[in-house]
């Protein structure tokens, strides 16, 4: 081989020896973040699935990949931003409540792992929390009691009351279930129940207004519900303006002011449900892999709130609260 021809063609292969070398390094998976609200709202649980991702060995940026999609509230951009991640694609979907009913339609064949505090099985998400048996899992923060106990505490702190008021949000997936787990532990509990539904700020703004109206001396919000959530300085705000005695099944509404809450940790089901996506990952089945419920729940009473509205705190409530805001 003459020399010239030598030094092209040890050029050549040496110019292409990091082509070879970049082929061969493995492609980071993608994880797709599908969330119902906006990243500044849950920023601290997009750090807290992170915790959890990282607990396993998988750092974003380093050996993961994240696409954050956000509805902020608005449940309707859902499904495009759903469809979005499918087509990207990615490796695993990660949802909260109102995104995982939409995933679920989007893909068939994509895990996806929740942390929602919607009921599994009556929102139709899994038909068997040991074996889900599809392609989906994850964790969920309601509890059997969750429809009774807000309830149960409007009764014990307001006894001679007999009708307590109930706001919904009905774009949220499980809100029909809602209504009647509600209106059934009120037929139980000898209660009626006036409820009202609102699905936008203004909406919520006359919801309350028509509750003053009519007299309504007890409150229950499903601030489950991530749009409830999002806008819980609003709905404290409103409670307190027109003196209504309300209960919340999200801990951050008591501790922004409201008066009592009772609800699972979400930054807890976050943190595991960020393991969960590790696992598949890793090699992991959706299908193989049970549904978890929250185990442990929270009773924060709000004191600053109660003297607010003149109210006093039943020794029945107190007893059984994890934490007293004074």
């Amino acid at each position: 081989m003459k020399r010239r021809q030598f030094i092209a063609l040890l050029g050549g292969g040496a110019a292409a020896w990091p082509l070879a070398a970049r082929a061969q390094q493995p492609v980071m998976p993608v994880i797709g973040f599908l969330n119902g609200a906006s990243a500044g709202e849950y920023a601290s649980l997009a750090a807290t699935f992170r915790q959890g991702l990282g607990d396993a060995g998988f750092v974003e940026g380093r050996n993961v990949l994240i696409e954050y999609r956000w509805a902020e509230g608005h449940y309707e951009r859902l499904a495009t931003l759903a469809d979005d991640l499918v087509r990207r694609p990615v490796a695993v979907i990660f949802a909260n409540g109102p995104a995982v009913v939409v995933a679920k339609k989007a893909t068939t064949t994509i895990p996806i792992v929740f942390a929602t505090g919607l009921d599994p099985i009556a929102s139709g998400l899994v038909s068997n929390l040991n074996r889900p048996g599809g392609n989906l899992t994850g964790f969920t923060s309601r509890l059997v009691e969750a429809y009774a106990k807000p309830l149960e505490l409007l009764h014990d702190l307001l006894p001679a009351v007999t009708t307590f008021g109930v706001l919904l949000n009905p774009g949220y997936p499980s809100a029909e279930v809602e209504s009647k787990g509600l209106q059934e532990v009120a037929r139980i509990l000898g209660l009626r129940l006036h409820e009202l539904r609102a699905a936008t700020e203004s909406q919520i703004d006359t919801s309350f207004a028509a509750f003053a109206q009519e007299g309504t001396q007890g409150l229950f919000v499903e601030t489950a519900d991530p749009f409830f959530t999002a806008r819980r300085d609003q709905i404290v705000a409103l409670a307190a303006r027109f003196a209504i005695p309300t209960v919340y099944n999200r801990n951050e509404v008591a501790a922004a002011g409201g008066l009592l809450s009772y609800g699972a940790s979400v930054a807890d089901t976050y943190r595991q449900a960020g393991n969960y996506v590790a696992r598949i990952l890793k090699g992991e089945k959706a299908a193989d892999l049970p549904v978890q419920q929250a185990t442990k729940v929270t009773l924060i009473v709000n004191m600053k709130t109660a003297k607010t509205l003149g109210l006093t705190i039943p020794d029945k409530i107190l007893a059984l609260a994890d934490e007293v805001i004074e």
